[in-house]
């Protein structure tokens, strides 16, 4: 059987936390930033973690992760 592909663009956006958990980063931080709180902004800085109802299509995108 051959090797399954990861997703490569997938690949760049999640990590796997020292529990299994997937990481992501906020979207919403590219522009249009004038009109946006600075405590806003500041949140959109840090990492979330990816949604429950998602985790079993991104193990399934990213078999080796």
């Amino acid at each position: 059987m051959p090797k399954m592909k990861t997703s490569r663009s997938a690949a760049k956006r999640f990590k796997l936390t020292g529990t299994g958990k997937l990481k992501r980063n906020k979207a919403y931080k590219s522009h249009i930033l004038t009109k946006k709180t600075s405590k806003r902004k500041r949140n959109l800085r840090k990492p979330a973690i990816t949604d429950a109802t998602n985790v079993k299509n991104m193990k399934r995108i990213l078999p080796y992760l």
